[in-house]
């Protein structure tokens, strides 16, 4: 083979391997992003009674978590975690640590759906569990009771953020009345927790809407009889736009589902 030929070929390989090193750094980023996020302790704690039903409503706004798909996989986070409500929708992976004598094996994932009060009248190590700046979460007692015994109350965990998996797309319920849209966003996959909403009507163009409370959304354009699209943005920075998820002939109560997080 002539030097120059094999400079050549020397420098195709070359190429070629920094190619597929890119490709693969890239791959393990995003791989170590959404499934390896380091453990974190915590403590946790279940409410809610046996059938869940104390877990209905909450301060994210969802309201029946049977038929928002989200059952009693669901935890209400103190405020170290809540951050103010912007982490509804968030889900955790949560294992019992540390504690033979309460703690069962396995994991369970659960989606951030209320908010656990701080009780500054109790210490933090008796009865003041949600107070900052402790990491808690109050379980539903079905999700509790498949990582610690019942009668433990109170548990050592460690939790780690996993990607939300949904069936279905994100789901736009809009409440309100003409020039205040309340838009409650739930099935979000994914980060799952909304950090940004824009909102688009047939006749007009796009609007940031502003977060009124959990994951209810608030715009004061008049969009009555307009075909509406959204983009929904998740706290990693990712977006998905729903066009025209909305049929013009929409009213206040429905429900419509859009794209999702893939």
């Amino acid at each position: 083979m002539k030097p120059e030929n094999a400079e050549n070929l020397y420098l195709c390989v070359c190429r070629k391997m920094a190619i597929v090193t890119l490709f693969l750094v890239g791959f393990l980023s995003l791989v170590s992003s959404a499934h390896c996020q380091r453990w974190i302790n915590a403590h946790a704690t279940f409410y809610g009674g046996g059938d869940a039903s104390g877990t209905m409503g909450g301060a994210c706004g969802y309201g029946n978590l049977y038929s928002q798909g989200y059952g009693t996989n669901t935890a209400a986070l103190s405020t170290a975690l809540f951050n103010s409500g912007l982490s509804c929708g968030s889900c955790y992976e949560i294992r019992c640590a540390k504690d033979p004598k309460w703690c069962l094996p396995g994991s369970i994932v659960v989606t951030a759906t209320n908010f656990c009060p701080p009780n500054n009248a109790l210490p933090n190590n008796a009865g003041g569990w949600c107070n900052p700046p402790l990491q808690h979460f109050d379980l539903s007692q079905p999700v509790f009771q498949r990582i610690a015994q019942y009668r433990a109350g109170i548990v050592p965990v460690s939790y780690r953020r996993v990607p939300c998996r949904r069936s279905g797309g994100i789901r736009f319920t809009i409440n309100g009345h003409s020039y205040f849209n309340l838009v409650l966003i739930t099935n979000v996959g994914g980060a799952g927790d909304v950090h940004a909403v824009a909102i688009k009507g047939s006749r007009t163009g796009w609007q940031s809407m502003s977060r009124n409370w959990g994951q209810n959304w608030q715009s004061n354009t008049y969009l009555n009889g307009q075909s509406l699209s959204f983009k929904v943005t998740t706290s990693d920075g990712r977006s998905v736009v729903s066009n025209n998820c909305v049929h013009a002939g929409w009213s206040f109560g429905q429900t419509f589902t859009g794209a999702q997080f893939h």
